[in-house]
């Protein structure tokens, strides 16, 4: 696997965020995630996007932080938000997402943040155990989706 820094518009980019929305839609019976991202958010070093290529240059995996701070949304200073995780269907079950976690967690550490924290839901079981067998636990809710019964927020100190 490869991976590469990449804009949050770069056209792979694009096409990933595009299936990862559809699978949401899907999973949850809505539009997808409507949390508002912008390209701006993922620029070092205030954030990251990263995707991973397969041998043959084919963009299989994505994901990405952004800095957060004391927020009305329930974030604290020093958070990097992690975002947009998703491996295409044909390459899971290779420990690409776990590589691809451990290499965003380096990246905000790297960038001085103290806290990766995330948010999940209940109607995707295969997420909440990749990140809890990485050492994410439970904290208060935050961002967008904090008020709905089906959200699930973790975090780990980087």
């Amino acid at each position: 696997m490869n991976i590469r820094r990449v804009r949050f518009d770069h056209p792979d980019a694009v096409k990933l965020n595009d299936e990862v929305q559809a699978e949401y839609s899907l999973r949850y019976g809505d539009e997808g995630d409507a949390t508002v991202l912008a390209a701006e958010d993922f620029l070092p070093p205030r954030g990251v996007y990263l995707i991973a290529y397969d041998e043959l240059d084919r963009p299989v995996a994505t994901g990405g932080w952004r800095s957060q701070d004391h927020n009305d949304e329930g974030n604290e200073d020093g958070d990097a938000e992690l975002k947009r995780m998703y491996v295409v269907t044909e390459a899971r079950g290779r420990g690409l997402a776990r590589r691809m976690l451990a290499a965003l967690e380096e990246d905000a550490r790297m960038a001085g943040r103290v806290r990766m924290v995330l948010e999940t839901g209940t109607k995707q079981p295969e997420a909440i155990a990749l990140y809890t067998s990485s050492g994410y636990e439970p904290c208060t809710k935050f961002g967008y989706y904090r008020h709905y019964e089906d959200s699930r927020c973790y975090a780990k100190r980087l």
